[in-house]
């Protein structure tokens, strides 16, 4: 049970310690850093997407032979559209400046960004109680150090996520206490998704592969469509690459040496 409180609290720490940014930096984020650490998240995301979610997910499906991937391919599927749907009804989290939405004030903005992130946050936490779910529930190929390399990995994802919300707010006029608050209050949906997600464990367990790879499929809309275009904006640069490949290698070994 300790384990899985860990893996429940995870997430939320990561994006508390990267909102403490706001009160150690001064002025905005420096564009090469943010740059770096957009990619760096990307990179992990995509990581615990396929080796702890799909992967997992294709395993549980054994039974079915040649149409093992059914669950996964339907999951992934579902959690992009979940997604497009929540983009439909929210803000994108980036936001061009030449576009309407960009002409908004740069707190309107940063404030938007914060409620993006939040519903975009409620995936990973159900991701991270769906594995625990499978690990509490005993099911095949899922383990505790398992659900806490997923769980690692997205915290380790919330640091920066959490100091690219708090900065921007500081910048625009918020103090820093209330900056710091609003950047850790966007991760509190993580562990209110997972422990909710543990409760429904009994409903969770028959359909664990597609709940498994429709986090996935959640997780990789957000890269594609937030962090990638976020890390490539502006003046060429290689950083954000540079830093996604070490994100990705670094959950990859976590999963390997944890799971």
């Amino acid at each position: 049970m300790e384990e899985a409180l860990s893996a429940i609290l995870l997430p939320f720490l990561g994006t508390v310690i990267g909102s403490a940014c706001v009160f150690f930096l001064k002025g905005e984020m420096n564009r090469q850093l943010q740059r770096a650490l957009t990619g760096f998240a990307a990179g992990v995301m995509v990581a615990a997407s396929v080796w702890s979610l799909i992967i997992p997910a294709m395993e549980q499906s054994g039974h079915m032979g040649k149409f093992s991937f059914l669950p996964a391919f339907v999951g992934v599927w579902g959690g992009f559209l979940f997604l497009l749907l929540l983009d439909h009804i929210i803000p994108h989290l980036h936001l061009n400046s030449e576009s309407p939405e960009g002409a908004k004030s740069n707190l309107g903005r940063s404030t938007m960004m914060v409620l993006a992130v939040t519903l975009h946050n409620l995936p990973e936490g159900m991701a991270v109680g769906v594995v625990a779910a499978g690990w509490l529930t005993g099911s095949e190929g899922i383990s505790a150090a398992g659900a806490l390399a997923l769980s690692l990995g997205i915290a380790l994802q919330n640091l920066p996520e959490g100091a690219i919300i708090s900065m921007p707010l500081k910048s625009n006029g918020m103090s820093r206490s209330k900056a710091f608050e609003y950047g850790a209050l966007s991760g509190i949906v993580e562990p209110i998704g997972a422990v909710l997600t543990i409760m429904l464990a009994n409903l969770v367990v028959p359909v664990l592969p597609y709940l498994l790879s429709f986090a996935a499929g959640a997780m990789l809309y957000v890269v594609v469509e937030e962090l990638i275009p976020e890390m490539s904006e502006g003046e060429h640069s290689n950083i954000g690459t540079v830093f996604f490949a070490v994100g990705f290698s670094l959950m990859m070994v976590l999963d390997v040496v944890l799971g």
